[in-house]
């Protein structure tokens, strides 16, 4: 959520900077909200007004009934200040809320670095990688006729049909090798962050409460991207919207939120957290896009990283982190590049992300594999999140979150770029002692 003081301060420069995100796209009723503010900046004077001249009559009202003398009228007056007085504090109890409505539905604001864009054609390439080439480079051909995932997986186990059998369209079954080497990417993954970049290991809900949702920014934005599962009500009622919980769309949702309503030590800064889950999401939109195979589907795995920083260190962690993510590409000898994302195609609570692409030779382009984004405060103003400043004050932190990696773009990924001409698939290196030093995968 944006800082409040913001609009009060500049609406005009914060409008602007909103609509580098999507032209003639409205993200705030200005009109409604300057209604408000006047309203309440009244409502305050107002109050302020009331109680000064209560103030004044009650120091009056003592002396004069020493002396003996009348003081009805000064007390019908105080009476009549103070009904007034109420009725503003209820009116003003009523307008934050409704302030508060307006700004959860505000995407934070890009970061000065952030090109100015439209959509992904105005993302800005930051570099690339091979195994064969090393910075700079770019995927090395085959030198056969590639084959995508989905051919190479069914020999492996990869069974698309028993996943729409048992739930749905955008649902996958793994058996046999191709279970062993999802899970095996899942748990490289986790010890790569762990013992390498410093993140601590953690179990977490697969379902989290709305409060969870709203504060990450899922809520009420894309609440039609998710999976709700609401509690019953009694006799057959709905459950009120307190009770409703949530399959997680992502586990930044539960690791941020560790640190909601909280105030840290400055010394605990930053705080680095990372889980295996999977991660729901109803795709709401997509209608049509990436059906054939792994690449969007209802529930995957994937491996995130979440980092609580001080907010002069939150640039500073962001370069980390997508470095971190780089190095679960490396270790698994898989080409990619690094982009930054214009103001346009960024997610709704960050301001500034890095997206990493991978390349898979059947689509013989780079698809996204992972985003690391910074939220700034945006997420914390929601949650409350603080830590106490070396001035003794609590100040919010800072939040950042990235994929490390998405475990089954993952898996198609080493598929189509250690295939063989054979249809065998070649184990990276780093896999390997995962899969009892197995080399090469065979259906």
């Amino acid at each position: 959520m944006l800082d409040i003081t913001l609009l009060r301060k500049d609406l005009p420069s914060v409008v602007a900077r909103l609509e580098t995100r999507k032209k003639n796209q409205t993200f705030l009723d200005v009109a409604k909200f300057s209604a408000l503010e006047a309203e309440r900046k009244t409502l305050q004077t107002r109050t302020e007004e009331l109680q000064a001249r209560r103030n004044t009559l009650n120091k009056q009202i003592g002396p004069l009934k020493a002396k003996g003398e009348s003081v009805d009228a000064l007390m019908a007056e105080v009476n009549g200040l103070k009904a007034e007085q109420e009725s503003s504090a209820v009116r003003l109890d009523a307008i934050q809320p409704e302030l508060q409505a307006l700004l959860l539905a505000v995407p934070n604001l890009p970061h000065a670095s952030v090109p100015v864009g439209e959509d992904e054609h105005a993302n800005v390439e930051v570099r690339r990688w091979s195994p064969q080439g090393g910075e700079g480079a770019s995927a090395t051909p085959l030198g056969f006729a590639a084959r995508d995932h989905v051919d190479l997986g069914a020999p492996l186990g990869l069974d698309f049909e028993m996943g729409a059998k048992l739930s749905g369209s955008r649902f996958t079954v793994m058996k046999g090798p191709i279970a062993r080497l999802h899970r095996a990417l899942a748990q490289f993954m986790i010890d790569l962050q762990t013992e390498q970049h410093g993140y601590t290991e953690c179990y977490v809900p697969y379902v989290v409460n709305a409060d969870s949702m709203r504060g990450t920014g899922q809520l009420p934005k894309f609440e039609g991207d998710l999976f709700a599962a609401k509690k019953g009500g009694q006799d057959g009622e709905p459950a009120p919207d307190h009770s409703a919980l949530y399959l997680i769309p992502t586990s930044e949702v539960p690791l941020t939120n560790f640190v909601r309503d909280e105030v840290v030590a400055e010394a605990q800064l930053p705080i680095r957290l990372t889980a295996h889950t999977p991660c729901f999401r109803s795709e709401a939109g997509s209608a049509g896009r990436d059906t054939r195979g792994m690449i969007r589907q209802h529930q995957f795995d994937k491996v995130e990283m979440v980092q609580v920083t001080h907010p002069e260190k939150s640039y500073e962690a962001l370069e980390a982190m997508t470095g971190h993510a780089e190095a679960v590409l490396k270790a698994l000898e898989l080409p990619y590049r690094v982009v930054l994302l214009c103001s346009g195609d960024m997610g709704f609570g960050s301001s500034k992300t890095y997206d990493l692409e991978v390349w898979l030779p059947a689509q013989d382009t780079y698809r996204e594999i992972s985003s690391v984004s910074n939220c700034e405060a945006f997420q914390a103003r929601r949650l409350q999140a603080r830590f106490k400043n070396a001035q003794g004050k609590n100040e919010l932190v800072h939040t950042l979150n990235g994929s490390g990696l998405a475990v089954g773009r993952a898996l198609v990924a080493v598929l189509e770029n250690h295939q063989n001409e054979d249809g065998s698939i070649r184990v990276p290196a780093a896999l390997r002692p995962y899969l009892g030093g197995l080399e090469l995968l065979r259906g």
